[in-house]
């Protein structure tokens, strides 16, 4: 059975297990600092938030999501990051991580909450399909030097 809940410093490790298999599965190499920084984030829970799916009580799926002005309407939920163990895909863990923010954004008043995925992504789209609405939007990166 999954079950979703916040982050709690028991976590730390399976935590970043997890993470690190993000950021490998986009093809990034982050710095020990990164993880430590969004770690400290989490654990604040004012600027990012993170949730875990636990299936039998093992975490086995997060998501990192934060909250932005809208210029043209209420604030709206970035869901930035998503990531289910591949022992644990096809059990509901993402579906239900999604249904956690989307039920904290609206507690929160925002108006929707997006994220975005690459193309390519195929497995992670079928559920995406289900549960939003793909819109067309093409995401540009204009990377900075600071």
């Amino acid at each position: 059975m999954i079950t979703v809940d916040g982050l709690v410093p028991e976590d730390r490790a399976a935590w970043e297990a997890l993470f690190r298999a993000y950021i490998d599965f986009y093809g990034r190499t982050e710095p020990a600092e990164m993880y430590e920084r969004a770690w400290r984030e989490f654990q604040a829970d004012s600027r990012l938030h993170a949730l875990g799916a636990r299936l039998d009580g093992d975490l086995v799926g997060i998501t990192h999501f934060f909250v932005h002005p809208s210029t043209s309407g209420p604030d709206v939920c970035y869901l930035q990051d998503l990531f289910t163990a591949p022992e644990a895909r096809g059990q509901g863990a993402a579906a239900a991580l999604i249904a956690a923010v989307a039920e904290w954004a609206d507690d929160q008043g925002c108006a929707r909450v997006y994220w975005h995925t690459q193309a390519s992504n195929s497995t992670a789209r079928r559920l995406y399909d289900k549960v939003a609405e793909d819109r067309g939007f093409i995401k540009y990166d204009l990377p900075l030097q600071g």
